[in-house]
């Protein structure tokens, strides 16, 4: 028999080396400091509400913040009074202008000079304030001042679990209170990569899968929202929360399987497509129009160019301006020497691509 605290302490060891192993991610992938800033565009409206100054001389001599000689200090236009170099603002309130500016632009040329001075407040302390801060506004719905001091938080710990899953949940009340498609679709994508991060770096945290599920989901991604789910109802004992997903993923049921026959096309495997694809025509997934596509391509493929032609229009006739459709019945129609359909369809393809023309419905 083998020893019970011996085996005990190496898999104890085992999982502390585990903690300590961080995923490899180049800081250009998660650190706001340095991965592409898809949303900072839509803060920088708030710079306005700042001016800047400098520390006093005295103040740095005193303070020993020489790596702050120089860096210019953000300030409400109230506070210029009161800064007078230093002296008459409380460094609470200083700091709180700086994570505004942190929040709003982590590229900011003073970044790590910011991060220095925040630091030297505790980092625990900082981040939590920040992120408590950061709460607090989106307790009264006010998520992009939310948004900011998560993105703060971020700047001085790229990782932290609070303010990696606090951002990703602002981004996405962000996006879903808009009604401006870019907005929506910066937002959206902003996130489920915080989602994704988070799960990559904290997996035990379960609310990272189920925010992440729905982000798939919403994309139409159902087999990567039934994957991430599973992983879900695997670490979360919420019952509420996993009665919830339980009844998702069966919903889900019919369109991983139609995903999973689009996939199938797209890898080549044709025959499997349309043995899986095929029956779900005599369905309510009939005018789900990717699939009349994965469809039309793989009797391209199989060499039935007649039920091709019926499936690419179809997609034509649930969506007019799909140009990949126009195209394949193009092509169809040069190789059975129909010039003028052919001529008809590479037209349309070539005006949605030069933005021309818009396809009404049925065209």
């Amino acid at each position: 028999m083998g020893n019970p605290v011996g085996e005990k302490m190496v898999q104890l060891l085992k999982k502390r080396e585990e903690k300590l192993q961080l995923p490899e991610k180049s800081p250009e992938e998660y650190d706001i400091r340095e991965r592409a800033d898809r949303v900072g565009k839509y803060f920088k409206k708030y710079t306005k509400n700042f001016v800047f100054d400098e520390f006093s001389e005295a103040f740095i001599k005193r303070t020993g913040f020489e790596f702050m000689k120089g860096v210019p200090i953000p300030l409400r236009k109230q506070d210029l009074e009161l800064f007078k170099g230093g002296d008459g603002l409380k460094m609470n309130h200083i700091a709180e202008n700086i994570a505004w500016i942190m929040g709003i632009d982590p590229k900011f040329e003073y970044i790590a000079n910011y991060v220095e001075f925040m630091k030297k407040f505790s980092d625990k302390k900082i981040i939590n304030g920040l992120v408590k801060e950061g709460r607090d506004a989106a307790e009264t719905n006010d998520f992009e001042n939310a948004a900011i001091h998560f993105r703060a938080a971020l700047c001085i710990a790229p990782t932290n679990i609070h303010a990696m899953y606090s951002y990703a949940r602002a981004c996405r009340e962000l996006y879903l209170a808009s009604n401006n498609e870019e907005f929506i679709g910066r937002f959206k994508a902003e996130a489920m990569e915080f989602f994704e991060l988070l799960t990559i770096f904290h997996p035990r945290y379960g609310l990272g899968y189920y925010y992440l599920g729905y982000c798939y989901l919403n994309m139409g991604l159902y087999i990567k929202a039934k994957l991430t789910w599973e992983q879900f109802l695997k670490k979360s004992s919420n019952l509420k929360d996993t009665k919830e997903i339980k009844s998702r993923l069966n919903q889900m049921e019919q369109p991983v399987k139609i995903e999973e026959g689009c996939n199938a096309v797209l890898s080549g495997r044709y025959e499997l497509g349309l043995d899986i694809l095929e029956p779900y025509m005599n369905t309510k997934f009939k005018d789900w129009w990717p699939m009349s596509y994965y469809l039309g391509v793989a009797y391209r493929n199989l060499g039935n160019r007649s039920e091709a032609v019926v499936s690419f229009k179809r997609v034509l006739g649930l969506n007019p301006s799909h140009v990949e459709s126009m195209e394949e019945l193009a092509g169809l129609y040069a190789e059975s020497k129909d010039k003028e359909n052919e001529m008809k369809y590479r037209k349309k393809a070539e005006l949605i691509r030069s933005g021309g023309h818009k396809v009404k419905k049925g065209e």
